[in-house]
This record gives structure tokens, sequence and C-alpha cells, in this order.
């Protein structure tokens, strides 16, 4: 599993900072969490083909998490997609997508499927679920949680002891299953463990609400607006936005492990007074920096 950041900037792009997005690979799943304008080049930049998609989850409709959309979709279209192309968002999103795609000349060559997800899980597969939960931004806004399923691994000592051959019976271990060996029932709890799965949070633009804290609740990552710092909170009110030290506070009382922080307002040249006030609450806080890559 990694994480790759491809835009840590707010409204307006910098030199250094692309539109907000990130890119989630997991095993044959490559879900982007937003797409500001020029995501696309990024991806290139970062070395991820963009047929790596699987799936985009769309926090809210403000133009620097959507632009890069279009392209997106278009250039899919040019080198031979051959899946089917999911998209999240909140309610509306189906509308907004139609809209948008009627603005200028577009031929869609892929096959897209739009759904609007409101609260709770909205993807259980084999592997990982999606949760969405509505935030406190503009009308529409919601967060994302990525949950890896928990997994049974083989208690290498215990099968080497008992001389359990690789093959059939290992698998039926690893799912949960007893087996027959050597006229003995060995059970799944002696011969192998649990490994707990991965939480990958996003909390997108927004002020902090009671729904902050549940798609942040025991994060290995909490991926966290903080468009400011703590001495701008008055700003951050006015447009519904975070400060560095709000998202420290929600990742503190959420039990994250660790905090990195995104989306920040042009002002900030540096990121070292964002930092140090989020790290004042919660110490494990790191500012993202475009094409930073965290492996988990």
């Amino acid at each position: 599993m990694q994480i790759t950041i491809l835009g840590t900037s707010c409204a307006i792009p910098t030199k250094r900072r692309n539109h907000s997005s990130f890119f989630l690979s997991y095993g044959n799943e490559g879900i982007l969490f937003d797409c500001g304008e020029g995501t696309q080049r990024q991806m290139k930049i970062a070395g991820i083909k963009q047929t790596k998609i699987t799936k985009i989850l769309i926090s809210h409709w403000h133009g620097d998490h959507i632009f890069g959309l279009p392209g997106i979709i278009s250039t899919l279209g040019m080198i031979e997609y051959t899946k089917t192309l999911k998209i999240y968002g909140p309610p509306g999103t189906k509308d907004f997508f139609k809209y948008l795609f009627k603005s200028f000349v577009f031929e869609q060559r892929i096959k897209i499927e739009i759904n609007e997800v409101k609260q709770g899980r909205f993807y259980n597969g084999k592997l990982f679920s999606l949760e969405a939960y509505p935030l406190e931004h503009i009308k529409n806004t919601i967060g994302f949680r990525f949950i890896e399923k928990d997994k049974r691994k083989i208690d290498v000592p215990f099968i080497k002891k008992h001389k359990i051959p690789e093959g059939p019976l290992l698998g039926k271990l690893q799912q949960g299953k007893s087996i027959i060996w050597k006229n003995k029932k060995i059970s799944p709890d002696k011969a192998t463990y649990i490994v707990k799965g991965k939480i990958i949070a996003y909390i997108p633009d927004s002020t902090p609400n009671k729904n902050s804290l549940k798609i942040a609740q025991d994060a290995d990552i909490l991926i966290c607006d903080s468009t400011y710092s703590s001495k701008l909170q008055e700003k951050a009110e006015k447009y519904k936005n975070m400060t560095a030290k709000q998202a420290a506070l929600i990742a503190n009382q959420a039990n994250v492990k660790q905090l990195i922080l995104i989306h920040f307002s042009i002002r900030y040249k540096n990121t070292h007074e964002l930092e140090e006030d989020a790290r004042s609450v919660f110490d494990n806080t790191i500012c993202a920096k475009d094409f930073m890559k965290i492996k988990i």
C-alpha cells in the first residue's frame, strides 16, 4: 500500500504546489482522492500511469478539487482504458458531471459509473471497504475512510514445528478453517494470527464537527485540510476551512497514528508555521509535499 501526494495547495496553485489530489495504490486498485487541475500531469511526473486508476473519490465540487477530472477522463479514452471508471461523490455529483461535460466538446470513449454517496459504507470489497461522512464546508462535502480488511497470517514457527506442508492445508488455515494433519485437528487459532487492517482517513476542506472524529477514528494515516495556522482562526471560520491546530486536535482525540497536513493557503511560502502549530497538540505530524510517497 502506498500513498502518493499529487497536490498540496488550496484554491490557487503555486510553482511548487498543485491543486488537491492524492493517489492510493493497493494491489490492483488505484484510488484517486480528488482531482484538481493538473492532476494527470502530476501523475506522469510521479511515474503513475493513468490506467492504474480504478476509482475516483470526489469530496466536493469546488474547482480546485475537480478541474482535473475532464482531462483525466479524456486521456483515458485516448489510451484504450478497458476498465469501468467508478466515480464516487456527494449528492449532486451526477448533475455536476453532466453539466461539466456539456461545457465543451466531449466524446465519451470509456465506461463510467457515477455514484452519489451520503453517509456510511458505500463499497465493500474482498480486501477493503470505503466509507463516507458529511462535513461542514460548502453544501454536500464528504470525507472518506479506506479500511483494509484484517488478514490471517500463517504462524511460520508453528507450521515448521508440526511440519505442515505448503499448499491447500495452509490455504484452509488462512481462510479460518480447521484442518486434519497426522490424525490431529489443528485450528486456525493455533496455526495463524490476525494482522489488523490499515485505515486511511481523508478530511478535506471543512470545519471540525462530530463526523471529523468519525472519519479519523483509529486511522493509521489521517490526511487533513490545514489551510491556515491558528493565528488565522477567524479566516478559517469565515471560509469553513481547518487550521493546523484543529487538524491536530482531531488526530489527538481520534487516536490517529500519523497526521499529514494538506491544502495550504498560498500565503505560506513554507509550511514551518503550520507544522509547529499542529505539533503543539499532536507531535507525529508532517506537512505534505507534492510527490511525497508514504508506504504503509
